[in-house]
């Protein structure tokens, strides 16, 4: 009996070694810095310019975008004005496209379970560092290829800023090429709740063998599937929309407010109290909101819809 629990005991212990949820804690706080960075700063970054039209208002491929788009000058036919047809709708997808842009906490639970935590050192203190490291990173990336891109192009700017450049060729397949290799390293990061939940399900349900073998054919597949959905549908600027509503808002801007609200109770009408309020106000707003002007984006575009456009 003694013997049959200690290969138990061991067999659990050899699975939470293995499961990426439950492995030991070796990360440093510039980990985090760097998991933020590569979760927030994707390939929503090209669409900003966009997002700017419609609200009227990783340093590779960043640069090159924003650096091309002011070297190139604002054109002739450069026009800030829009229509007022389909406006509204424009504006609310455009505050979608922003929201998917600056979110980031979705992840911070994840990153954050790498790191060691003591009681004397706990693991919110290299987060604090790296998250603000972070930030100020996504905003050089962020600022200058929004405001640039939209002076540039105006509301001729497509949803992806590389597309409105046109030339030169080599310049927007090396930013193509920067965009690939970043969304690689993203993807692991943003994939790795869901890579846990299948690896837990296949090893603790299904009672698979742990091996790296489980973890290649299910983290392989797990991309392939949603790769081959992501090229078949081109709607990309709209889905980042309502990705950015539906997904991202609630996780990035009114979910830890409420959590917040109801754990540290702050004094009513104090200004952390107001500040929580308004970004529950604004975050329940762009769930709400920002999905609509995105799926009238859709229905509009999907006149000329093609598969694997």
């Amino acid at each position: 009996m003694v013997v049959n629990d200690r290969e138990n005991t061991e067999h659990d212990n050899n699975i939470n070694d293995w499961l990426s949820i439950t492995s030991n804690r070796t990360a440093k706080w510039w980990y985090s810095a760097i998991h933020n960075i590569t979760c927030m700063v994707g390939a929503g970054i090209l669409g900003l310019p966009y997002a700017m039209s419609q609200l009227r208002c990783n340093f590779s491929y960043s640069a090159i975008a924003w650096v091309a788009s002011a070297l190139r000058g604002v054109q002739p036919d450069t026009d800030y004005h829009h229509s007022s047809a389909g406006n509204v709708f424009g504006f609310l997808s455009g505050l979608g496209t922003v929201a998917f842009a600056f979110s980031g906490h979705s992840v911070v639970l994840e990153i954050q379970a790498t790191i060691s935590s003591t009681p004397e050192i706990p693991s919110k203190i290299p987060m604090w560092k790296g998250s603000l490291l972070a930030y100020i990173v996504v905003a050089l990336c962020y600022f200058p290829i929004a405001f640039v891109g939209y002076l540039v192009f105006g509301n001729k700017v497509e949803d992806n800023i590389l597309i409105s450049l046109e030339k030169p060729g080599w310049l927007i397949a090396a930013a193509n090429i920067f965009v690939v290799i970043h969304v690689i390293g993203s993807y692991q990061v943003f994939a790795m709740p869901i890579f846990d939940m299948l690896e837990s399900f296949l090893v603790l349900k299904m009672k698979c063998k742990p091996s790296s073998i489980l973890r290649f054919l299910t983290r392989s597949s797990f991309v392939a599937v949603t790769m081959f959905i992501g090229i078949i549908f081109p709607f990309f600027g709209s889905l980042l929309s309502v990705l950015g509503g539906i997904a991202f808002a609630p996780t990035s801007y009114y979910l830890p407010c409420i959590i917040w609200l109801i754990i540290r109770k702050p004094k009513r009408y104090s200004l952390s109290w107001f500040c929580n309020w308004f970004c529950i106000i604004f975050g329940v707003s762009l769930t709400i909101l920002s999905p609509i002007g995105a799926v009238r984006d859709i229905v509009v575009q999907f006149k000329t819809y093609r598969f694997f456009s």
